[in-house]
């Protein structure tokens, strides 16, 4: 008897993340965490931190559906987002801690591993972090 296949949704061993490099009109990066049957999403304008204590701003945006984890292609002209859209890393991650006040995920991508942590940037305001690499 053959058992039907797990339903496609979080499992705590295999979170996974993609790193979207978006071509829109101001190019930039979308860092997407899957979490409660969600993308948790935030605009990265350079990109991932590659160097420990490297700090970039990440900037919250709308939770996306799971589906859009594998997206790849262009939104069109006159659409939110348009531009091309490709995916500049995929992979699982680990989290540790997920609060108002911190976010802290280990990354298993084949660009980006590692230890990454997020702060609240209260300063620049509601929604905005702080993203950095830990050594």
């Amino acid at each position: 008897m053959n058992k039907e296949p797990a339903a496609e949704g979080p499992n705590v061993a295999s979170l996974r993340f993609v790193l979207h490099e978006h071509f829109a009109k101001h190019h930039h990066f979308d860092f997407r965490l899957e979490k409660d049957n969600v993308l948790k999403s935030w605009a990265v304008p350079k990109g991932l931190p590659e160097i420990p204590k490297d700090r970039r701003l990440a900037i919250e945006t709308e939770d996306h559906q799971l589906s859009f984890i594998r997206f790849t292609g262009t939104i069109p002209e006159g659409e939110y987002g348009a531009g091309e859209v490709k995916i500049a890393d995929a992979g699982t991650y680990r989290q540790v801690v997920w609060s108002r006040e911190k976010i802290e995920v280990v990354l298993s991508g084949q660009r980006f591993s590692g230890t990454y942590v997020f702060v609240p940037f209260k300063r620049a305001g509601r929604g905005q972090w702080l993203l950095m690499k830990k050594g």
